[in-house]
């Protein structure tokens, strides 16, 4: 009687508001499921240094889309941003080093590189912001509008040809201890996300914003300030992004990762991000982005394997389609089972 006990209150957690636990269980469920049915392709360390070595590059940029709906809105222009950022380094890489410029030391180029995607990824930003809680325009069509201008700047800049340099490869390609880097990058700014948005009276702000707007300007919250700043580090993001963009791909082009936008709104909501704002958690970032992953190369895998025929990639998005609805048709069912018990 007592086990029941448990098996139901254990239930009840699972189908109650622990949303963080159902994906928990999910993403379980497909990494032991793949490497059931796939055995030691899919369960082996080339597999999964090959998984963890992919999603870094979207999951950090899950990271922007994130922070800006906490606070109700969204940044559409995270890729855009990405890219202008990738090529300001590209371009100090190749002007100011060995490779053809002007002869520095990579000891000094690679830091300028780095300080040079970043700012441009700040400056993209505070447009960003300045454009959302000064002049007022919705976030959507804001992010939007930028995020082609950024696109339509990174091609005047390159003229549309990719920018190529080579020494940001031991970024991309490198490890520590067997960890790849881009991960070691991935983990950091989910430590300082959860960090920012826990223990820090920015994010207390920032969620006390997307529950109510109103009540947060009551309160004493200066809204301007919030959403300056929630863009700001959404573009900052985006930055980190752009220089593992040109890490892994040792060059820099307008239309690197176009998918990216898609796949980092979905990661955001299959991680319990609410898209009007106020609820949302690192923990359930992280576990969406590794189940998303594990669907993608299990399913790739798999039609591989049946078909033989290298179109099983594209059942990626088939894949994602596929665990959005899943989770929203769960999400459902639990908020009407919650209603009806309240």
């Amino acid at each position: 009687m007592q086990q029941t006990h448990k098996g139901n209150s254990f239930m009840r957690r699972l189908m109650g508001e622990n949303q963080t636990l159902r994906l928990f269980i999910i993403t379980l469920v497909i990494f032991f499921g793949f490497s059931l049915v796939l055995g030691d392709k899919f369960f082996s360390i080339r597999n999964l240094q090959s998984m963890a070595v992919q999603f870094p590059e979207f999951g950090i940029l899950a990271f922007a889309i994130m922070i800006t709906m906490l606070t109700g809105g969204i940044d559409l222009s995270i890729v855009g941003t990405a890219n202008l950022s990738a090529i300001a380094a590209a371009l100090v890489l190749t002007r100011l080093s060995g490779e053809g410029g002007a002869g520095m030391p990579l000891e000094a180029t690679i830091p300028l590189a780095m300080l040079a995607a970043l700012a441009v990824a700040s400056v993209c930003g505070l447009l960003n912001g300045f454009l959302v809680a000064k002049v007022g325009i919705t976030p959507i069509l804001a992010t939007l509008g930028t995020g082609s201008l950024y696109t339509g700047l990174s091609y005047v800049i390159t003229g549309g040809p990719a920018i190529t340099t080579t020494q940001l490869a031991f970024i991309g390609n490198g490890s520590v201890a067997g960890v790849p880097i881009p991960v070691i990058v991935f983990i950091v700014l989910a430590i300082a996300f959860a960090v920012i948005l826990n223990r820090t009276s920015f994010g207390f702000n920032v969620y006390m914003f997307g529950t109510n707007a109103r009540a947060a300007l009551f309160s004493g919250i200066n809204d301007v300030k919030v959403l300056v700043r929630t863009y700001w580090l959404a573009g900052l993001v985006a930055g980190i992004a752009g220089i593992i963009f040109l890490a892994r791909a040792n060059s820099a082009k307008p239309d690197y990762g176009a998918s990216f936008i898609l796949l980092a709104v979905l990661i955001a909501i299959l991680g319990g991000v609410s898209s009007t704002g106020g609820f949302g958690t690192v923990s359930g970032l992280v576990l969406s982005i590794l189940s998303i992953q594990f669907l993608s190369t299990g399913l790739n895998m798999l039609m591989l394997q049946l078909s033989g025929s290298s179109a099983a990639i594209f059942f990626r998005q088939f894949a994602w389609g596929a665990l959005l609805l899943l989770v929203m048709v769960v999400n459902y069912y639990v908020e009407q089972r919650r209603q009806r018990v309240t």
